[in-house]
């Protein structure tokens, strides 16, 4: 495989997490996040809340049954790594967190195990967003 096959795999994996993070597919989440993985978030107060696997799918199932918005898959990226075996992308996304609109700015690592791209690590700095704020 490539470095840009390996980029381009990398990037369609995030784009199947944004959409099974958005609808709740949990299947979907099972797939992508490694047994292993751990997320790290951060919010303005300098709250750091941290989950394994299953406690993060859980958590966004709750935060999408607690939304009143529309799924939103907006996402900006920075930048895409691929080395050997292991990833990683720096993106911002838009989200509904709990019935809040938030920036989410997201570095996340990822392994290529079992035929393919899983995410070991989120580390996630949470924000308002400006735009839904002012209006």
């Amino acid at each position: 495989m490539t470095k840009d096959t390996k980029v381009t795999a990398i990037r369609e994996t995030i784009e199947a997490l944004i959409v099974a993070g958005t609808t709740s597919d949990l299947r979907g989440l099972d797939r992508i996040y490694h047994h292993d993985m751990k997320i790290h978030m951060i919010d303005t107060d300098n709250n750091l809340i941290q989950h394994d696997k299953d406690g993060f799918i859980s958590m966004l199932k709750a935060m999408n049954d607690d939304a009143t918005g529309h799924p939103n898959t907006w996402a900006e990226y920075h930048d895409i790594e691929a080395s050997g075996n292991v990833g990683h992308v720096l993106i911002t996304r838009k989200v509904d967190l709990g019935g809040a609109d938030r920036i989410l700015v997201l570095s996340i690592d990822l392994l290529f195990e079992d035929d393919r791209w899983q995410v070991t690590r989120e580390v996630i700095f949470a924000r308002p967003d400006p735009v839904s704020a002012a209006a």
